[in-house]
C-alpha cells in the first residue's frame, strides 16, 4: 500500500486525518466504506536503539464519535498516556462528520482469533504508515494497543456552550467494579470538549422508579427509558479522585476548626473553581461550612445546579467571576474603607480550596494554570485566609519544573506546606497553612476531627507528608 511520502519522517506534535477505502475483508469491526486514519507524532520518542516506536489502535466500536477520538485535544491527550511511542496510528470506521458524543453500550469482546485476523489485515496499511527510519532493518513487527476504559454504557443527559469552556457535556455512565465485587457503578459526569480524556466532575447516581431508590440490579438501558424513572444525586460521598485528599487537607486545622465551632462560628471555604459542584455541596451538608464557589462560566454553575444537585442557598453562594482576578481584587479591598468590601465576600475564610484549569486548552491538563502560581497571587490568598487557615491545591503537573516552583512560592509565603499523591504519576494535593499546625491530642475532644474522619477514609489523612 503507497501512502504520501510526507509520513515517511517525524514531525513534533503532528495530527494528519485521511480517509481512505476500507481495506478489511473481515468486517466484524470496521463496516464502513471508508475509514478514518489518524496519524499522530508524538514531541520526541525513540526507543533504546534510537529508532522510532509505533503503534496503532483501533478506535472501539461506538466510541468513533467521542471527542476523544475525533477531536486535535482527544488526540493529544490519547498520546500522552503512551509517552514511549514516537507515533500512533488511530484507526476506526468513518462517520459522518461534527460528530457529538452519543449514547453507548459497550458491545461485547471481540474474539482474539477474530482480532488477529483483522490486525493481519490492516498490517499492510500500518507498516506504510512507518517512519522511514524503521524499516532500516526490513520490515518492522507491527504493534497494536487496545484503548481499554471501564465504560460499560453511557447516556448523554444534556450539552452545553459555555463563553469560556466551550463544548461540554453532562452524561451518566455505568462503570465496571475496580475490584472482585460484581457491583457495577452508576455515575453522573462533566466532560468538556477542551480535554476530553479528564474527567471534571462525577458523583453517585441512584436510580429511583416512583419515588424510591432502587437498590436490586437492573438493566439500566431498559431503566433509562421508563417514563416514571428519575435518578438521585448523592452528593454525601466524594467519588472524584481529586477530593478526599482536597478534604482531608482540613486535618492540618482541625483543632482551629473545632475551637471555632466551640464558639458558634460557622466554618468558612471559598472554593476556586466549581465545575460540578460536589467539592462544595460535601463540605456544606457534611461538614457544615459556610461556601462562596467562584466559577468563570455561567453555563458550568447552571449544569451544576440542574445536573449535579447543587443548590444555592444563605449558606452557598456562587459567583461567576475569573479565580484569580476575584482574589486579588479582594485582597485590595481589604486594604481599604470602602463600605463595599464587606458586601459578597465579606471576611476572611478558614479554608481556600483551588481546582482550576488552565483557560488555554494549549497547556495540557495542568492545574493550576501557570498565571495562579506566582507569589503575588499566593499572597493574595493569604491575606483572605485566617491567622489559622490553609490553602488546599489541586495539582496536575508536567514535569518536576512546575511542581519545584509551586513548592517554593508557597514556602515563601506560608508557614508549612504538606502534600499527598493522587492516583498516577504527577498529581497531587498540596496544602499550605498561614500558622504551624496544631498537633491532635489523642486526650483532647474534637467533635470536628470525629466528623471529619467518619465522612473520608483515615488512611487519606494519614498519607499527608510534610514537603
Amino acid at each position: 500500500m503507497s501512502i504520501d511520502p510526507v509520513f515517511e519522517t517525524l514531525t513534533p506534535w503532528r495530527i494528519d486525518i485521511f480517509t481512505i477505502p476500507n481495506p478489511v475483508k473481515h468486517s466484524c469491526h470496521l463496516r464502513t466504506s471508508r475509514i478514518r486514519v489518524a496519524v499522530l507524532d508524538s514531541p520526541v520518542a525513540v526507543d533504546d536503539n534510537g529508532l522510532p516506536k509505533v503503534a496503532a489502535m483501533i478506535v472501539p466500536d461506538q466510541r468513533e464519535t467521542d471527542w476523544n477520538f475525533c477531536t486535535n485535544t482527544g488526540h493529544r491527550e490519547l498520546l500522552s498516556d503512551y509517552p514511549s511511542l514516537s507515533r500512533l496510528i488511530l484507526i476506526g470506521n468513518d462517520l459522518p462528520r461534527n460528530p457529538q458524543p452519543c449514547n453507548y453500550i459497550r458491545s461485547p469482546d471481540t474474539d482474539t482469533d477474530d482480532r488477529k485476523k483483522l490486525e493481519d489485515e490492516l498490517q499492510p496499511l500500518v507498516i506504510s504508515l512507518h517512519p522511514k527510519a524503521c524499516l532500516q532493518n526490513g520490515l518492522p513487527k507491527t504493534l497494536f494497543v487496545m484503548y481499554e476504559d471501564d465504560l460499560l454504557y453511557r447516556k448523554i443527559v444534556a450539552r452545553f456552550v459555555g463563553p469560556f469552556v466551550g463544548e461540554f457535556v453532562v452524561e451518566d455512565v455505568l462503570l465496571e467494579s475496580d475490584d472482585d465485587s460484581a457491583d457495577e457503578k452508576l455515575r453522573r459526569r462533566l466532560r468538556f470538549k477542551r480535554m476530553p480524556n479528564l474527567i471534571q466532575s462525577e458523583v453517585l447516581l441512584y436510580p429511583k422508579i416512583d419515588g424510591e431508590i432502587v437498590t436490586a440490579v437492573l438493566n439500566l438501558e431498559i431503566f433509562m427509558k421508563m417514563k416514571n424513572a428519575k435518578f438521585y444525586v448523592d452528593t454525601t460521598v466524594l467519588v472524584h479522585p481529586d477530593l478526599t485528599p482536597m478534604v482531608s487537607g482540613l486535618s492540618l486545622i482541625a483543632s482551629h476548626l473545632n475551637e471555632r465551632i466551640q464558639q458558634g462560628f460557622t466554618p468558612r471555604a471559598l472554593c476556586l473553581g466549581v465545575g460540578g459542584g460536589s467539592l462544595l455541596s460535601f463540605l456544606n451538608t457534611e461538614l457544615g461550612f459556610e461556601v462562596t464557589g467562584v466559577e468563570v462560566d455561567g453555563v458550568v454553575l447552571t449544569a451544576a445546579t440542574h445536573h449535579f444537585g447543587l443548590h444555592r442557598s444563605d449558606s452557598i453562594r456562587l459567583i461567576v467571576e475569573d479565580a484569580i482576578e476575584v482574589i486579588q481584587q479582594l485582597a485590595t479591598r481589604g486594604d481599604t474603607d470602602d463600605s463595599d468590601s464587606q458586601d459578597w465576600l465579606d471576611g476572611r475564610y478558614d479554608v481556600v480550596m483551588v481546582d482550576l484549569d488552565p483557560n488555554d486548552a494549549r497547556y495540557g491538563h495542568i492545574s493550576p494554570p501557570p498565571e495562579f502560581v506566582k507569589q503575588s497571587v499566593f499572597e493574595a490568598v493569604r491575606f483572605l485566609l485566617d491567622d489559622h487557615g490553609v490553602l488546599i491545591m489541586n495539582v496536575v503537573t508536567l514535569g518536576d519544573v512546575l511542581y519545584t516552583t509551586l513548592i517554593q512560592e508557597l514556602k515563601d509565603v506560608f508557614h508549612k506546606v504538606h502534600g499527598v499523591d493522587v492516583e498516577g504519576e504527577e498529581h497531587y494535593v498540596v496544602m499550605a497553612t498561614v500558622s504551624p499546625p496544631t498537633p491532635l491530642n489523642v486526650d483532647d475532644v474534637n467533635d470536628f476531627y470525629e466528623k471529619l474522619r467518619s465522612v473520608i477514609p483515615e488512611e487519606s489523612i494519614e498519607s499527608m507528608i510534610e514537603m
